[in-house]
């Protein structure tokens, strides 16, 4: 089998037969394909078309930022939204100089744009790969089931690979805790989400500026379900239908940061943080790179500005409690190299194959300080042929799923991918990073639960010091190319290394310790 490479979408979007094995149509609604293909070509000349959207960093006083939104102005900008608190604007400019007119002005730190295609982008439409079950298949899930639990939840093997149905038994989590889900949108009228959905923690970030219209959340018939997945997947309530998710107890929030292209930008992302610090989210959970730059190298004027933009509000969020957690990505990279081949960026308009030092140039959120860094699992519990890795960087491991040429699960499960519900009422398998993150996230949703004045600090301690370790596997060939060489080399002890972090995330351990 080939590398596994991501894509567009924040599955990491993992080839057909992988990223999304197949959607099950067991309630009313079509569900929803993600298509592997890259993002669609634009022109990166700056100040085409209607202009291009900007991040510019600067101090948090009064008279500074005063005085920043007037440079703004002045150099033909206009301010989209303004985050006082952390010193960050979001402006639009058709001034191809706008960045560097702004970073030569006093007050500002850097400035840089956040895309290289003009506003607006194109939409993408997703592909569409029904499958129903039968009555008969139906009535033997239902038999498979433990009393008490949901149709579906034989199908679900990471469930058990980190001890949820053993957590669920002691306790759902608590109704006092709020993940938000930073993401393509979340559908709360799906019946495994609506009864822990929070409308009030929810708002759409795709301009860099908060929407609360009704549904304005919600991924639209023609985006990606992956959010709605990832929601499922942490908090998917046990109440006779369908799925259970790692926390089924607690509540979720939808923030909508993905543009109807698939592109998560900084502004929005930006302003998702936020918007979730302001309004109580315990947990983020972010299954996404930032665009359009896999990596966002320091020694780039713009990527820099990006990179400080990100940093301010996860920084925020973590100061006003929140614990947030992010996916590694899918290329099978080693995060803590000197050299690592970028062929992807930028994303949104003609990519260049670029050689970056990841120390200097990070995968963000992933990489930034605070954030619970995640790499993903099959499931026979070994580092996914997809996943990155690097020693230092890979906090701690769950399950992604993997392909089942190598980690087949255990019947009666019968995909290698992770199940969760799709827009429209039904469900699908999905595999990546993007559902190892998740996972993680639910265990810390059940740790908060416990431990409901635990600084994030002390939770993700917790986090770490419950997580199930695993030593380095010895090297072995997995991407399938048949030239029988380790793909992958694991570095580091069975306390902490570099394909699993602190070891592979425990719910059982979340509600007990």
């Amino acid at each position: 089998m080939a590398h596994l490479r991501s894509g567009r979408w924040r599955a990491l979007a993992l080839p057909a037969g992988l990223a999304l094995v197949a959607s099950l149509g067991l309630l009313p609604g079509t569900a929803t394909a993600e298509q592997g293909a890259g993002g669609p070509a634009y022109s990166s000349a700056p100040g085409a078309g209607p202009g291009l959207s900007y991040v510019v960093n600067t101090g948090t006083d009064d008279r500074t930022l005063a005085s920043v939104k007037r440079a703004v102005s002045r150099a033909g900008g206009s301010v989209v939204m303004a985050y006082d608190k952390v010193g960050v604007i979001v402006a639009h400019a058709s001034n191809p100089d706008f960045a560097a007119t702004l970073r030569r002005t006093r007050g500002v730190v850097s400035a840089g744009a956040t895309r290289t295609a003009p506003l607006p982008a194109a939409s993408t439409t997703d592909t569409v790969t029904p499958l129903r079950l039968t009555a008969r298949r139906r009535k033997a899930l239902a038999a498979e089931a433990a009393p008490g639990a949901d149709p579906m939840e034989p199908l679900q093997w990471d469930m058990r690979a980190i001890k949820a149905d053993k957590a669920h038994a002691r306790t759902p989590g608590s109704r006092d805790v709020t993940v938000a889900v930073i993401d393509t949108g979340v559908d709360d009228t799906h019946p495994d989400i609506a009864p822990n959905f929070d409308r009030g923690g929810s708002a759409n970030c795709t301009t860099g500026r908060p929407d609360t219209t009704e549904g304005a959340w919600r991924p639209t018939a023609d985006e990606s379900p992956h959010g709605t997945h990832v929601a499922g997947e942490i908090a998917g309530a046990r109440n006779g239908v369908g799925i259970t998710g790692v926390a089924p107890g607690v509540k979720v929030s939808g923030i909508k940061v993905g543009t109807a292209s698939g592109f998560f930008y900084t502004e929005g992302i930006v302003c998702a943080f936020m918007w979730a610090a302001d309004h109580g989210a315990d947990v983020t959970n972010n299954s996404y790179f930032t665009d359009p730059w896999y990596f966002n190298c320091t020694a780039d004027p713009d990527q820099k500005a990006l990179v400080e933009a990100v940093t301010r509000a996860s920084r925020y969020a973590e100061r006003k409690g929140t614990v947030n957690v992010a996916a590694a990505a899918n290329e099978n990279f080693d995060l803590a190299s000197h050299a690592v081949t970028d062929p992807l960026s930028p994303d949104d308009g003609t990519a260049v194959s670029r050689t970056v030092d990841p120390s200097t140039c990070l995968d963000i959120p992933a990489q930034l300080p605070g954030v619970v860094t995640v790499s993903a699992t099959g499931a026979k519990t070994l580092k996914a042929s997809y996943s990155n890795y690097g020693l230092g960087v890979i906090d701690i491991t769950a399950p992604g799923g993997d392909s089942a040429a190598y980690q087949p699960p255990e019947p009666p499960a019968t995909s290698s991918a992770v199940l969760g519900p799709v827009p429209g009422g039904g469900y699908a398998y999905m595999a990546g990073t993007s559902m190892a993150a998740p996972h993680v996230a639910g265990v810390v949703a059940l740790i908060e639960s416990r431990h409901p004045h635990a600084s994030p600090a002390l939770v993700k301690s917790l986090l770490y010091a419950g997580a199930d370790r695993l030593a380095c596997p010895e090297p072995y060939p997995i991407d399938g190319d048949g030239d029988g060489k380790a793909d992958a080399v694991c570095k580091g002890g069975r306390e902490h290394n570099s394909f699993y972090g602190a070891g592979l995330a425990d719910a059982l351990h979340a509600v007990t310790r």
